[in-house]
């Protein structure tokens, strides 16, 4: 049996083959273009590679992972140009024709990490990606949080003191959500340079205050037993601690554990990915996986290909 695997980034697709689940032979990026080009990009990677059995696709969205729907594998509302209500799963099965297992890239992230990376062994913990743009993904009860749709962590409201920050945000839809305050393409538009060409410490301490505030959020939504923190802004190596810091100082001592009380068990709490860059396309590698073991005990795929 031979998987595939599409982590499908708005910046960048992953695109890997493997044989077991958790280690891929074979891994190609190349910059998310048009949808054809990029699509006919990834259908040579595999044909070139050898023909793949399923393939796994954890795609950036928001994106229609309902396996009933009529619209599944769509790229609904994407502010990502030229994407907008395109339907991927329906170009990848037209070039390829194998079975397709969808969710969306944070949450195929989070897949993987649970399988084989930083969250092995538990049953509920957050994974979230701060890079070009923010998103988050779950895990609850032991099973991938979908619902009405699916989380849309980067797009949460929180606080803007205008006083402090008076930058207006970069989103689309909601100027100053997480994602339009807090993503590397904010960070870019607010201070004239990427992030990682800033030393300066009131980028990384703003930077900082937003994803604590989210943070929180999440801890007391949630209870997470874990969170799991990567993209490309969070390998800034003063975000963390500082973020660490600041969750604390906002959680005032309400919640009595240690990992948000005692700065020394807040490192293992909030956390970058075991799997480094390799979690998205791994967990996608996961989803395909799992997707053909449920095939194998029913009529079609199920479970996680579809959510």
């Amino acid at each position: 049996m031979r998987y595939g695997g599409i982590e499908a980034g708005g910046t960048k697709w992953v695109c890997a083959v493997a044989e077991q689940p958790g280690q891929p032979l074979e891994i190609v990026r190349f910059p998310t273009t048009a949808p054809a080009e990029t699509v006919a990009r990834a259908a040579r990677f595999f044909t070139e590679q050898g023909p793949i059995d399923v393939l796994g696709v954890g795609a950036f969205g928001p994106v229609d992972i309902h396996r009933d729907s009529p619209t599944w594998g769509t790229i609904t509302t994407t502010p990502k140009p030229g994407w907008g209500d395109t339907d991927l799963t329906g170009a990848l099965t037209s070039a390829l024709g194998v079975p397709i297992a969808l969710d969306t890239d944070v949450n195929a992230a989070a897949l993987g990490e649970w399988r084989w990376g930083a969250a092995t062994g538990l049953d509920t913990f957050f994974y979230i990606t701060v890079g070009t743009g923010i998103g988050g993904g779950a895990v609850t009860g032991g099973r991938i949080l979908h619902g009405l749709l699916h989380p849309e962590f980067g797009h949460m409201r929180i606080p803007h003191d205008r006083a402090r920050d008076p930058f207006d945000g970069i989103c689309p839809y909601h100027g100053d959500c997480l994602e339009g305050l807090a993503s590397g393409e904010s960070i870019r538009r607010r201070w004239g340079r990427p992030g990682p060409e800033l030393s300066d410490p009131a980028v990384w301490e703003l930077e900082a205050e937003y994803l604590a505030l989210a943070l929180v959020n999440v801890i007391c939504m949630l209870s997470p037993q874990r969170i799991i923190i990567g993209g490309g802004v969070a390998k800034q190596s003063a975000l963390l601690p500082l973020a660490r810091r600041r969750v604390r100082e906002l959680l005032a001592g309400y919640l009595r554990a240690p990992e948000l009380t005692d700065p020394d068990a807040a490192e293992g709490y909030i956390v970058v990915p075991r799997l480094g860059d390799r979690a998205g396309v791994i967990g996608a590698i996961q989803l395909a996986y799992e997707a053909q073991e449920a095939a194998a005990s029913s009529s079609g795929l199920s479970g996680r290909a579809g959510g």
